[in-house]
């Protein structure tokens, strides 16, 4: 006699912030594509001090709501994870409240996931169509780019905020104000779990992003991020090239005046001699910050 296998406790969360136009639609769509596959599932809304009427346009909706005030996406997803975790989630399926992720795509993020990956990002940009801006499409490309190389997994979209993944991935901790989304994706690749990705398409959606104002902010702010990641993922590298630039230029300086003192006979320049062991010694320096951020990384 075969023993059934255990099914996984799934729970879909949604972060909810004045939603009450699209939530009951998108929670509708959820419900109707669960209902046909055997997965036992609960859906669980965290309002974040919403102040319309959200939670009253989803209260017969067979959904478990967590209300809390207003911290935004960050701080709402960190209590996402711990409401998930309480509740014993095995699989944690996390999509928008506007509806640009169709929930046709949540059986085939949990099935990922239970072929042996961590965490599963519904891509955008594989074999999907984007609806986006220009600078989100550049912005995007350079993540995928930088945390391909990080976490040496061919990724095509960072930024995603669907995704399915473990408890164990849900109990990583996160600082970051400004994209939890890249800071999960790159504490799960520091613990050696196991990424993936499938390709989705999305829907356009009238609502602004609330994680910026405009391209300029975007750009400026997920170029930090990039420098960020690279800081705390990599610190030799990251401060050892910058050290080395500060020596570079140090000993070329210093090159330049032991030149002139085999074909002049002298030295002078005074303010390049001191300027020469500045640098050089700052490049030390920066290169040693960087093998001491590694040992308290580790």
């Amino acid at each position: 006699m075969t023993q059934s296998k255990k099914k996984s406790t799934i729970i879909i969360t949604i972060p909810a912030y004045n939603e009450e136009r699209t939530l009951p639609r998108v929670l509708d769509e959820i419900h109707g594509v669960m209902k046909t596959t055997s997965y036992d599932y609960s859906i669980l809304v965290v309002d974040d001090g919403s102040n319309d009427r959200t939670v009253d346009a989803i209260k017969n909706l067979n959904v478990a709501v967590v209300r809390k005030k207003h911290t935004g996406l960050a701080g709402t997803f960190q209590r996402e994870m711990e409401e998930c975790l309480q509740r014993k989630a095995e699989i944690i399926v996390h999509t928008d409240a506007d509806g640009q992720y169709p929930a046709q795509y949540i059986p085939k993020l949990i099935a990922k996931v239970e072929q042996g990956y961590d965490l599963v990002l519904g891509s955008r940009f594989g074999k999907g169509r984007y609806r986006g801006s220009l600078a989100k499409l550049l912005g995007n490309k350079a993540f995928a780019s930088t945390f391909s190389r990080l976490l040496k997994t061919k990724l095509t979209d960072t930024t995603t905020g669907f995704r399915a993944f473990t408890r164990d991935v849900a109990a990583l901790p996160l600082i970051n104000s400004f994209t939890y989304t890249q800071e999960q994706l790159i504490r799960a690749g520091k613990s050696g779990l196991r990424v993936g990705e499938i390709p989705i398409k999305t829907r356009r959606t009238p609502r602004p992003s609330r994680l910026f104002n405009g391209p300029l902010d975007y750009a400026m702010k997920a170029w930090i991020n990039i420098m960020r990641i690279y800081r705390d993922y990599e610190p030799i590298k990251f401060f050892g090239r910058i050290g080395v630039l500060f020596f570079s230029a140090g000993f070329s300086i210093g090159l330049w005046l032991l030149y002139r003192f085999f074909t002049l006979g002298y030295v002078g320049r005074i303010p390049s001699q001191i300027l020469s062991v500045l640098l050089m010694l700052v490049g030390i320096q920066i290169v040693l910050f960087g093998f001491l951020a590694d040992m308290m990384k580790r």
